[in-house]
C-alpha cells in the first residue's frame, strides 16, 4: 500500500531478500531456461517423506494446473509470474511455510468479509503479499498491519492510532477498511488488478500509467508505465494464488501444524494492564497479545472509547460470570498505570447513612467496594487513604445513600454457604459471581490463604461449578 523499492518482505520485524526480475518480460511465453525448474538447483533425493525435498517442475506443468484452477480473478501465466512461483516454491520455501502456518488464523475472517461485500474471494491472498499475514508487520516507511495501512490512509478509513492502540493492527477493523478501500478503487477502474495496483502505489500513479499507455485499462497493458514495485506486486499476488492452492505439488508441508485459537470479542471500557488481567483471569499474556494485536502498550489507561479485547473462548464463561470483581480487582492497580489520566470520582454527598466495616485478613479495597456498590476512589476519599493498602482490624467508613443501599450485597455476605459433605470434608460448589474473598467472608475464621492451601490453589482463580474444601 506504500511506494518503496521492490522487495519481498518477510514481515518478521525485518526486511529480507531482495528480488530482481532482470530481463524477464511482462507478456506471455517462456524461454528454454525456464522449461524445468528445481532439478538443476537442488540435489535430487527420493521424494517420499522427505521434508526438504524440492520437486522439479516445468512451465507447461504450472500452466496446465492454472488452466483448470477455479478463480474469479484474471490469471494467465507468463514469465514474470512463473519466476515468482519459482521464488516461493524453491528459493524461499521458509517464507511460504510461514504463510501456510498463519493462513488458518486469518483466511476465514477474510473470506467472510469478502462474501459480505460480494468481492472475489481470492483477494485474501493480497494480505500475504502485503504483510506475510503478520498483523504487527511494519514497513520501513511506517505502513502497519495485515493490510499495510499508512497513518493517513488509515485515518481516512477510521483506523485510529495512539500510543496505546493501533487499529491498523486489528485484524477485523483493518480487513474491513482494506476491503472498503479496494471496492472503492474497483468502482473507479472497473478492474480488480488495477484496483490492487492502485492499492499498492496509489490511484495517482495508476492514472498516470493509463495516460502514458494511451488510455489502456488493464494491468498488463499499462505494466511498463507503473512504478517498479507495482510491476512486481500483481505477479507476486498471482504467484501466491497458485502456490497456496498447490503447495502439496511442491512438497510444502508443515512439520508442526498450528490450529487457530477460538475467541470471542468483548468491549473493555476501563483501565487495562495485561499482566494484571492475566493474573485475575488465568489467560496468559501471550494469548491476549496474539488475539488482540492492536494493543501497542501492555498498560492502557481508561480511554475515550472501549477497547475491543479478544479472549480465548474457553475463558468466556468464567470472565462473564466474574467480570464485576475482576474489574474491581484490576482497578486496585490503577495507580500503577502509565500516564494515568482519570480523575478521582468526587465523594458522594447525597443524604444517606454510613456503614462501618472492619478489615479482615485477605481483604482488598476492590472487593470491599464491590460488596457495598461504591467506587474505590470514593472509598479512599471517605477514609483518607492515599494508596490501596489496608490493614487487618482497620475500620472503614462507607457512605450508603438511602435510595441505593444494596441490601442484597450486604445480606449475601452474611448469608451462610450451602455446604455439602464429601469424604468427611465440608465442600462448597462455586456459584457464578463467587470469589475466594466473598467465600471467605462468609466462613467464620477461614482466610483466603487457608482456602488456597486446603484446595491446592496456586492463584485466586476459581470458576462456577468448582468444588472447594472449606473445612
Amino acid at each position: 500500500m506504500n511506494t518503496k523499492p521492490f522487495l519481498i518482505r518477510l514481515f518478521l520485524g525485518i526486511t529480507v531478500g531482495v528480488i530482481t526480475c532482470g530481463s524477464l518480460t511482462a507478456q506471455g511465453g517462456h524461454s528454454a531456461l525456464s522449461e524445468r525448474v528445481g532439478a538443476n538447483t537442488v540435489s535430487m533425493v527420493e521424494p517420499q517423506y522427505q521434508f526438504d525435498y524440492i520437486p522439479d517442475f516445468t512451465y507447461s506443468e504450472i500452466e496446465q494446473r492454472i488452466s483448470v484452477m477455479e478463480t474469479d480473478m484474471p490469471f494467465e501465466l507468463n514469465e514474470t509470474i512463473f519466476s515468482f512461483i519459482n521464488y516461493f516454491t524453491v528459493r524461499n520455501r521458509e517464507y511460504t511455510r510461514m504463510v501456510l502456518a498463519r493462513k488458518d488464523h486469518y483466511f476465514p475472517l477474510f473470506e467472510e468479509k469478502l462474501r459480505q461485500k460480494d468481492m472475489p474471494e481470492d483477494i485474501k491472498f493480497l494480505a500475504v503479499i502485503e504483510s506475510g499475514l503478520n498483523p504487527k508487520a511494519r514497513s520501513r516507511v511506517g505502513a502497519m498491519g495485515l493490510w499495510q495501512f499508512m497513518p493517513g490512509t488509515g485515518r481516512e478509513y477510521q483506523l485510529y492510532v495512539n500510543q496505546y492502540i493501533d487499529d491498523r493492527q486489528d485484524p477485523i477493523k483493518s480487513t474491513e477498511a482494506a476491503l472498503k478501500y479496494l471496492k472503492n478503487l474497483h468502482r473507479r477502474y472497473g478492474d480488480w488488478e488495477l484496483a490492487m495496483a492502485a492499492y499498492n502505489c496509489g490511484p495517482g500513479n495508476v492514472n498516470k500509467a493509463i495516460r502514458r499507455s494511451g488510455g489502456k485499462r488493464t494491468f498488463w497493458e499499462i505494466y511498463r508505465f507503473l512504478p517498479r514495485e507495482t510491476r512486481s506486486y500483481i505477479p507476486q499476488f498471482q504467484a501466491i494464488m497458485y502456490v497456496m492452492r498447490h503447495s502439496e505439488h511442491h512438497n510444502l508441508y508443515l512439520e508442526d501444524p498450528t490450529f487457530p485459537m477460538e475467541f470471542e470479542q468483548i468491549a473493555w471500557d476501563g483501565h487495562l494492564d495485561l499482566a494484571h488481567f492475566s493474573k485475575h483471569t488465568a489467560i496468559c499474556v501471550e494469548d491476549l497479545e496474539f488475539l488482540t494485536p492492536s494493543l501497542v502498550a501492555s498498560r492502557i489507561p481508561k480511554l475515550a472509547r472501549e477497547i475491543s479485547l479478544r479472549i480465548p473462548k474457553s475463558h468466556v464463561d468464567y470472565l462473564v460470570a466474574n467480570q464485576d470483581w475482576i474489574k474491581d480487582s484490576l482497578n486496585v492497580q490503577a495507580t500503577q498505570f502509565v500516564a494515568e489520566t482519570a480523575a478521582a470520582t468526587p465523594p458522594q454527598t447525597s443524604a444517606g447513612h454510613t456503614v462501618t466495616y472492619r478489615v479482615k485478613s485477605g481483604d482488598v479495597l476492590g472487593a470491599i467496594a464491590q460488596q457495598y456498590n461504591v467506587s474505590i476512589s470514593n472509598l479512599k476519599n471517605w477514609n483518607g487513604l492515599n494508596g490501596n493498602m489496608i490493614r487487618v482490624g482497620q475500620v472503614l467508613h462507607i457512605h450508603q445513600p438511602n435510595s441505593t443501599l444494596n441490601q442484597r450485597a450486604i445480606a449475601s455476605s452474611a448469608k451462610p454457604l450451602q455446604v455439602d459433605s464429601e469424604n468427611g470434608s465440608k465442600v462448597y460448589t462455586v456459584q457464578p459471581g463467587d470469589s475466594l474473598w466473598l467465600i471467605s467472608s462468609r466462613l467464620e475464621g477461614v482466610t483466603i490463604e487457608q482456602l488456597k492451601k486446603l484446595n491446592n490453589l496456586n492463584s485466586n482463580q476459581i470458576k462456577p461449578g468448582q468444588k472447594l474444601i472449606i473445612g
